[in-house]
């Protein structure tokens, strides 16, 4: 009996060793495939996460950080006549791409985003116009299901009061 119990926990000792020891050489980290297995297993919990009920309700398409939101974009006129106009005379027409504002004689270029979601951009903007520069806040909010767009400007060379531009539909 004084012999078997050592015997048992040198046994024991062996196995839970045996058990937890690594590898005598280690896997080579970043490896095609031990980063496309981690690239697999993050989808399949991407996937599993897609598929619950409660996480297809909540998800909305991912607003860009750095550029204007895509409901904002298009043509937007301060009356009817700047959507319309083919002489080359809408005063008040803006027409807004990804990272630009252009206006009858200026352009803005998009600068650093303060804020931004589906329907609000808080901006810098860089204007260009006439021989002149100058940077200002402007702030686009859209309303009306998306028809309405109101640009605050902030600065020195700013509007008095906020600008209301419709979705233009020609």
């Amino acid at each position: 009996m004084k012999i078997m119990l050592p015997l048992l926990a040198c046994t024991a000792l062996l196995t839970l060793g045996a058990c937890s020891s690594q590898n005598a050489e280690p896997e080579a980290q970043g490896t095609d495939a031990s980063v496309m297995e981690s690239a697999s297993a993050g989808a399949d919990r991407e996937e599993a996460v897609e598929a619950s009920p409660a996480a297809s309700a909540s998800a909305a398409p991912a607003i860009p950080s750095d550029a204007i939101p895509p409901a904002m974009r298009g043509r937007w006129g301060l009356v009817a006549a700047d959507c319309t106009s083919t002489k080359g005379d809408a005063k008040g027409l803006m027409v807004v791409s990804p990272d630009t504002l252009k206006f009858y004689e200026s352009v803005a270029k998009l600068g650093m985003i303060q804020r931004v979601d589906a329907d609000l951009l808080a901006a810098s903007f860089k204007f260009s116009g006439e021989g002149h520069s100058w940077i200002l806040e402007v702030a686009l909010e859209l309303s009306d299901d998306g028809e309405t767009l109101t640009r605050r400007d902030k600065g020195p060379d700013a509007m008095p009061e906020p600008l209301v531009y419709s979705r233009c539909t020609t």
